[in-house]
């Protein structure tokens, strides 16, 4: 009896070097994050990291009111960059070599923005951040040029975006030269004009973006900001436990600091949601409106270090302004996420829980020990919510209205 010899290994499949940019079925069910999207994440999460530790530095420093304005701005360059490849991707993601090597020149764009946000937030310096910024987004503009040559029939709706991008980066570059009590109200105005650009572009004839692939992008990077509330709240421990008044302050904004992020993820994820995003109007709002969840979820990792800063005595915020850059963000995760994804539902005992429970959490910063009562209160909220909200659901399948 001789041994049969093993199978070859399979043939590895080859990389086209330049293939047709088809737009995507946006029925294919089951589809998630590509390897080269889940690459991508990965600058965002040092672009999310600076910003947040930028935040904490004008925190500590006493600049909360300009140290939350800077916050706002590079924080929307972070997200407005990736969600447009995010979109993009979903419609017209070829994987061919040309598209790996752009998408690549995008996330060194992401690296070039990331560099500059110290600088951008503590002196309003945003030569790199813009630089970046400009990077990413004309390496978009190649993309849409390619989806318009092979997608005829929306041909007029890529162009439009190509030329719409291109503008603004032109208005971004000359915002660089304004002088400085103008800034903050052109860059509202151009803010606007980036959003501006999906809204003309895809009332013509919407890009074939898959619901359950853009729902499963947002949740990665829902977890982006969570991991950064996680990471940056055990990096403050760390920094601080040979400061802190004792061990239990230490035991307390931990355990804190992993009941509000539970608590976060475990409302953000209880049910799907790309049924919510089967008309443009209502992907528009949702699409949006994740700036201020996503911006609100990594805020409370500089409120946990702000917490552990005025209890060491390294800040000059008092106890209820330190608090309340956790309670705060959290408070407006609650209502966004309510108002993208829980409203429709119509249900008055869940809007109730969602809208008092929110107040209550935002408010507890007043209180003695507002974060482990925040903490307690969120996890209440999230608990009554979910369960109502599957009991909702439940009694729509049937046909029923919920007790």
């Amino acid at each position: 009896m001789t041994d049969t010899p093993p199978p070859p290994p399979p043939r590895a499949l080859r990389l086209p070097a330049l293939g047709r940019m088809s737009p995507r079925d946006p029925r294919e069910e089951g589809r998630g994050s590509s390897p080269l999207e889940l690459l991508f994440d990965l600058v965002f999460v040092v672009a999310v990291s600076l910003a947040s530790a930028a935040f904490h530095s004008g925190v500590t420093d006493g600049r909360v009111g300009s140290a939350l304005t800077g916050y706002a701005m590079v924080f929307f360059a972070i997200w407005w960059a990736w969600m447009n490849f995010t979109w993009f991707a979903s419609a017209y993601d070829c994987d061919d070599a040309r598209y790996r090597l752009t998408t690549l020149v995008q996330m060194a764009g992401v690296l070039i923005l990331a560099a500059g946000m110290p600088d951008a937030m503590a002196e309003r310096d945003f030569m790199l951040v813009v630089i970046g910024y400009v990077v990413m987004r004309i390496a978009m503009v190649t993309q849409w040029l390619r989806a318009s040559r092979a997608d005829p029939r929306r041909r007029r709706v890529a162009l439009t975006y190509a030329c719409g991008i291109t503008a603004v980066q032109a208005l971004w570059v000359a915002w660089l030269f304004v002088p400085g009590a103008w800034q903050v109200p052109l860059f509202v105005v151009f803010a606007a004009c980036e959003l501006a650009v999906p809204a003309l572009a895809e009332r013509r004839d919407p890009t074939p973006w898959n619901p359950e692939h853009i729902a499963d992008r947002y949740g990665s990077f829902t977890l982006i900001v969570l991991g950064e509330t996680i990471l940056a709240s055990t990096n403050a421990i760390i920094v601080a436990r040979d400061q802190v008044s004792g061990p239990g302050t230490l035991i307390v904004v931990s355990a804190s600091a992993l009941v509000l992020a539970g608590s976060v993820w475990w409302l953000y994820f209880d049910r799907p949601q790309h049924h919510l995003l089967d008309r443009l109007s209502m992907a528009l709002r949702w699409g949006y409106g994740h700036y201020f969840v996503f911006g609100a979820v990594a805020t409370i990792s500089v409120g946990i270090g702000a917490v552990l800063d005025y209890d060491v005595g390294a800040t000059a915020l008092s106890h209820t302004a330190s608090s309340a850059l956790v309670t705060v963000p959290v408070a407006l995760f609650m209502v966004m996420f309510w108002l993208l994804s829980l409203r429709h539902r119509h249900d008055r005992p869940l809007d109730a829980v969602l809208l008092a429970g929110a107040a209550a959490v935002g408010f507890s910063a007043l209180l003695p020990h507002a974060l482990p009562v925040a903490a307690v209160l969120t996890c209440v909220v999230t608990a009554a919510a979910t369960r109502r909200a599957r009991r909702v659901d439940a009694a729509c399948q049937d046909g029923e209205a919920p007790s």
